[in-house]
């Protein structure tokens, strides 16, 4: 029995008061905090009220939003919690959430909440720009902390196959190079193999041996492929081995490598989310950034609604290509799912020979390691969400 009246409770929390089915199940105090917390965005078009009767909406005053979302992150798990502020925008248009230093404080920050932010950043009052920032800077620093010891590690292994060092240390051993160049000295009767120079990975990179260069859309819908862009700069820029450099663009082309370089959340506040595309002109400009080719990797991340010349960006991609510049085309950088792309212009970059897919950002130290290793990227896109 107490089974069914908490599954009848469940219910009348999920259906709102107006189920009459279950209009008499009776609700205690802190689950009349939850229906007025819920009634407030999912009752009809008016919505109801925190701490009162449906109909009432959440209200003009930043008191009323401060006490709901107070009461959502109370009585709500972290991942419910997103799911409703995003639809409290969403459905009900409260972008005050996004312009009261009262209310900002208590949100709850992610990805699709700081793209929100960053569309609207023109529009936030002078009182809250801090908070917005600090909001932001919470989210950059949660992907930093996922990203980056994978990412390091990554890239340092790939570089490190590149190069070889006299100095003996058996951690940096290159197991593979010293077995291949001692088969000569194997010794059939005791069956060992007996080495005349061992070879080690050099583990300190003096110079830059690699340029990398991100070239990120602006549009609207690459909110969450910019934000793990950035945090993703940021991580390249502070390798002493890596030569990066950030281009953001929609119409016009913005190189954002000094703030990229300096700090991430600089580069967000530096982008200017929707706009037209033009694709082509960007790329022309970040062929300009590329001295060996050989010795670079481009990443284009981008939905593909050329607003440009597509035939001279097909051109330009291939001649990148055609003068080993590791090109790759990626649709989207998030954990999100499958984008929405320009099919017909995906499949002609494809045909250059130059990988086109969607990555999650987990899968992005492999991507980077496997374009140092020389592998073959189109291999890699299968894996993923290739087109």
């Amino acid at each position: 029995m107490e089974q069914e009246n908490k599954n009848a409770t469940r219910w009348r929390l999920i259906l709102g008061e107006d189920t009459r089915a279950l209009a008499g199940v009776s609700l205690s105090e802190r689950e009349t905090v939850m229906d007025d917390a819920l009634a407030a965005i999912y009752n009809g078009e008016g919505g109801g009220s925190p701490g009162g009767k449906k109909g009432a909406g959440l209200g003009a005053s930043a008191p009323k939003l401060a006490k709901w979302l107070t009461d959502v992150r109370t009585f709500f798990p972290e991942d419910v919690v997103r799911v409703i502020q995003s639809d409290a925008i969403e459905r009900k248009g409260l972008t005050k959430l996004l312009f009261e230093p009262e209310t900002l404080k208590n949100v709850k920050p992610d990805i699709a909440m700081v793209g929100t932010l960053l569309a609207l950043k023109g529009q936030i009052p002078e009182k809250s720009k801090e908070t917005a920032r600090q909001l932001v800077r919470g989210v950059v620093d949660e992907i930093m902390k996922k990203m980056e010891q994978d990412m390091r590690r990554a890239i340092t292994g790939a570089l490190n196959k590149k190069a070889h060092s006299p100095i003996p240390n058996f951690a940096s051993m290159d197991w593979k190079r010293t077995i291949n160049r001692n088969l000569k000295n194997y010794d059939v009767q005791t069956k060992r193999l007996i080495p005349e120079k061992f070879y080690f990975y050099e583990r300190n990179q003096k110079q830059k041996s690699w340029t990398v260069i991100l070239d990120i859309d602006q549009s609207g819908s690459m909110a969450d492929s910019i934000i793990y862009s950035s945090v993703m700069g940021s991580i390249f820029a502070s390798m002493p081995a890596l030569d990066t450099h950030v281009v953001a663009f929609d119409t016009e082309v913005t190189d954002l490598t000094a703030l990229c370089r300096q700090d991430p959340v600089d580069m967000l506040f530096g982008v200017q989310l929707g706009g037209g595309t033009d694709i082509n002109k960007s790329v022309a400009y970040c062929r300009t950034l590329i001295e060996n080719p050989k010795k670079t990797i481009f990443i284009l991340i981008s939905d593909l609604y050329e607003g440009g010349v597509r035939k001279g960006l097909l051109r330009r991609l291939n001649d990148m290509h055609q003068d080993g510049v590791k090109v790759i085309t990626l649709l989207a950088l998030t954990d999100r799912g499958r984008p929405a792309y320009d099919k017909q212009l995906g499949k002609e970059i494809s045909k250059l020979g130059i990988p086109c897919f969607a990555c999650t950002p987990d899968r992005l130290p492999d991507l980077v390691a496997a374009a140092l290793k020389d592998k073959d990227l189109s291999v890699f896109s299968k894996e993923e969400r290739s087109i």
